[in-house]
């Protein structure tokens, strides 16, 4: 038996280049409402309700962020718990040894460090990074993305995306240009 190389995709997707934020938000309105899920957008510096056009409004970073507190809190108190009551039990001045008002500086400082920590890995996680190696990278035209040129990619991975009809799509939004994304 055989073995064959698995057949690479042909594109990544399409790409179509915008002059300024408004084109940019109106093509992704359309391209959202026309039905496209897998796209994204490049800007050269933040387009107020782009993420909106684009439908990806909801995140799940404000949940992962009160996790970590709620784990931070747990944590800290478990621990001085652990400490003051089981491991190290001490009567110093009659009060009790599981006296919670003395812990909630450390409870305190820990839910912020938790909350703090899983933002930063939340926040690299749910982006894809590190991800050196983009294939929008390929379109000779997206360095511009960093300095004057707005873009809309629909990728192939979409389940309405065909070639043709999506490229013709793209061309009806009136682009400086519609380029093959490669992989």
């Amino acid at each position: 038996m055989s073995y064959t190389e698995p057949a690479l995709p042909k594109l990544h997707g399409l790409m179509a280049e915008f002059n300024n934020e408004s084109s940019l938000i109106a093509a992704a309105r359309q391209s959202y409402a026309k039905g496209y899920r897998r796209m994204d957008a490049y800007s050269p510096f933040p387009v107020e309700g782009l993420s909106d056009a684009l439908g990806l409004s909801k995140s799940e970073m404000p949940l992962l962020v009160l996790i970590g507190g709620i784990i931070g809190a747990i944590s800290g108190y478990t621990l001085q718990v652990w400490a003051s009551v089981w491991s190290y039990p001490m009567n110093i001045g009659g009060r009790p040894l599981n006296s919670w008002p003395s812990f909630v500086p450390v409870t305190f400082e820990l839910t912020i460090l938790v909350a703090a920590l899983t933002a930063v890995f939340g926040m690299l996680g749910l982006n894809g990074f590190p991800m050196p190696y983009h294939p929008v990278f390929n379109v000779p035209s997206f360095e511009q993305a960093s300095q004057t040129a707005f873009f809309l990619c629909i990728e192939a991975q979409d389940p309405l995306f065909k070639e043709a009809e999506t490229r013709a799509f793209l061309e009806s939004l009136k682009p400086a240009g519609v380029f093959d994304v490669e992989p």
